[in-house]
């Protein structure tokens, strides 16, 4: 491995007197990716801010290819060569290709008009470095999230980007888009660019990275080779104790029928929709990116105008809205958090009681007393890191703020309950709690929905699944079926049987 490119030595930060950071050291290696790992609340967004110059330490030091820096804000991060790849990648869809990447950065000539021919060539020279084929004057919006991200990466190339931040740079891609992304990532590396990889997916870690390092209650719990490491070791450090992952669970006992659907379509998203859902099961979803599955239950939930029937325990509902939804005892945990879960200019608390505001009316006002009290009951349930409810939702880490959506839902208590993705975003160690509480849900006779990618997921939690394809159903699967080739099958149109509801 070749020299640092960076060294963050002895970081440390407070937030009104609460330690956030406590000495933590960071190495890089020039064309190295390095995993940076821990729990949601562990430091790692702070540390990632230090160093893109959102935030100052109190204490430490940043060293970049051997001169001591200051980085005083994003603006001298950025000259020094440090580029973020957020998960919630900030394009604009309505932008062809080279348009994003130049935005903000567009050539001219010196009579002011845009040199359009050349940043198209240097975008596919940029694209070219990452083995990419992508037409520069593509519109972003008709883009996969794989290529999505491409254009992210190829904005920061333009300005010759020694380090990258990617956080969560797969959370919201299918298998073979992330394969595609991993592709890039090792490119990227073998031309001497820097990644350091934010991620809770253990797997891809271990697949992707050179080295990692580990953050735990905001102090370093454990550095080194990740060919020389483990899942089981890698949790243990950022835990502090190992996670079971044991498929497992406890039988739940399965009741009536509580949701059935009938013959769904809606337009292009999906077609001739039929099933069941049952008291006290949990009923899988699953597919490749693009499946329908999100915009079959976003139909269900009232977001979405559909075609065909759905009855809630018998009776026949027509759902417009959420609210319809709602009062039919149907609740849904959205994949996309920040779009569709949390209002943004909303306190923690606020959020926390949106969907249930009625268990906290007091006359023509709310019982505040009774709306804390609930939330310390959740954020000592769900593990919520958040000193003061107060704070502007936002102020949480995306896994904490995942973890107030469910608290909202919990809260409301409906019958059935829909979760698109519950652990996007999510560290290990809470996963295995979200787990436990959808098990618990469904032990309490609460029919249960989840919609997720995630394979190992999936045959963790459910009793029965169904794989869609194209916007239809092309397979199902009770437990004792469960087998990953099986699914992929189903999955990618490769088999089809006669569904059963």
């Amino acid at each position: 491995m070749a020299e640092n490119v960076l060294h963050m030595h002895g970081i440390h930060k407070a937030f009104n007197g609460v330690p956030v950071l406590k000495g933590v050291d960071l190495s890089l290696g020039r064309g190295e990716i390095h995993a940076l790992l821990g729990e949601n609340g562990a430091g790692k967004s702070t540390l990632m801010n230090i160093l893109g110059g959102i935030l100052q330490p109190d204490a430490g030091e940043i060293w970049i290819e051997g001169q001591r820096m200051h980085l005083s804000d994003p603006r001298v991060s950025g000259q020094a060569g440090i580029r973020f790849i957020h998960q919630e990648l900030n394009v604009v869809a309505d932008l062809s290709v080279y348009e994003n990447i130049f935005l903000g950065a567009e050539w001219t000539n010196r009579f002011g008009f845009l040199r359009v021919e050349e940043m198209c060539r240097r975008t596919e020279e940029l694209l070219g470095k990452m083995g990419a084929s992508l037409h520069p004057k593509s519109m972003v919006r008709d883009l996969e999230p794989s290529y999505k991200q491409m254009v992210e990466i190829a904005k920061a190339l333009l300005t010759d980007a020694k380090i990258l931040i990617m956080d969560e740079p797969t959370a919201s891609l299918a298998r073979h888009e992330v394969e595609k992304l991993m592709e890039i990532m090792r490119t990227l590396r073998d031309s001497g660019v820097s990644i350091i990889y934010i991620s809770h997916k253990l797997k891809e870690v271990l697949a992707v990275c050179d080295r990692y390092t580990v953050l735990r209650d905001g102090q370093l719990a454990g550095t080194g080779h990740v060919c020389a490491t483990s899942e089981e070791e890698l949790t243990r450090m950022m835990v502090g104790k190992s996670v079971g992952s044991s498929a497992d669970r406890a039988s739940t006992q399965i009741g009536e029928v509580c949701l059935e659907v009938r013959q769904a379509s809606s337009g292009k998203w999906f077609r001739n929709i039929s099933f069941t859902l049952r008291k006290g099961e949990i009923l899988g979803f699953t597919g490749l990116a693009g499946d329908g599955r999100t915009e079959l239950f976003e139909a269900v939930f009232g977001c979405r105008p559909y075609t065909g029937e759905i009855r809630i325990s018998g009776q026949v509902h027509r759902l417009r809205h959420p609210r319809q939804a709602l009062e039919a005892g149907i609740g849904l945990v959205p994949k996309n958090r920040k779009e569709n879960a949390i209002i943004k200019d909303m306190s923690i608390l606020e959020n926390m009681s949106l969907a249930a505001l009625d268990h906290f009316q007091k006359r023509l006002l709310l019982d505040r007393r009774k709306e804390a009290d609930a939330f310390s009951r959740y954020r000592d349930q769900l593990g919520i890191k958040a000193a003061d409810p107060a704070q502007s939702i936002v102020s949480l880490s995306g896994g904490n703020q995942q973890k107030v959506v469910l608290a909202k839902w919990l809260e409301a208590a409906p019958e059935i309950l829909i979760f698109d993705n519950p652990t996007q975003g999510i560290d290990v160690g809470a996963k295995a709690e979200i787990y436990q509480i959808i098990t618990e849900l469904a032990q309490q006779g609460k029919a249960i929905v989840v919609l997720s990618s995630e394979l190992p997921e999936i045959m963790r939690l459910c009793d029965r699944v169904l794989v869609m394809y194209q916007g239809e159903i092309t397979g199902e699967l009770a437990r004792e079926q469960f087998d990953e080739e099986r699914f992929m099958l189903y999955a990618t149109g490769a088999k089809k049987e006669e569904q059963t509801v």
